[in-house]
């Protein structure tokens, strides 16, 4: 049986065991975020086959979730992390967002990278900073309605 990381504060566990992650719960959240808006199950649940995630509970409730795509070795990118509204404003999402960071196989990387819109001070806290050369990051961003068309009409 492999041993999945966790680590626990006043009765809160975060865990990187898949068999943990409340696949609605999170799709839920994710799909109507403003990131991720309309990923299909499917989609998501492929992109969590091939992640390094961290699911955040109180009890057996999730609560929040950390998706972290990696080799383990030299380069990790944090994404689709939240934690539910009900949750926030008590300093548990910079606690979760350290669990990532103390993670042994997420240790001595040459880059971690993100993408927000508006946690900038949260991720300050950790050391994300914005590029020192952004002339030499490049990207492809595709809108969601080019990758997740909307199903076939019913009354077609």
């Amino acid at each position: 049986m492999t041993a999945h990381y966790q680590a626990e504060r006043d009765g809160v566990l975060v865990t990187t065991d898949p068999a943990r992650i409340d696949f609605e719960v999170v799709h839920g959240f994710l799909s109507r975020s403003y990131w991720a808006t309309g990923i299909p199950r499917e989609r998501l649940q492929k992109a969590i086959d091939h992640s390094l995630c961290f699911s955040l509970f109180t009890g057996d409730r999730q609560i929040g979730f950390a998706r972290v795509i990696t080799d383990r070795a030299t380069f990790a990118y944090l994404a689709d992390v939240f934690v539910a509204a009900d949750a926030r404003g008590e300093g548990l999402g910079t606690w979760f967002m350290s669990v990532p960071f103390a993670h042994p196989d997420l240790q001595g990387l040459r880059r971690f990278s993100l993408a927000t819109r508006d946690a900038h001070g949260l991720y300050r806290k950790f050391g994300f900073d914005t590029p020192k050369q952004p002339d030499r990051l490049m990207e492809i961003v595709r809108r969601a309605d080019e990758l997740y068309p909307p199903p076939d009409d019913p009354q077609k």
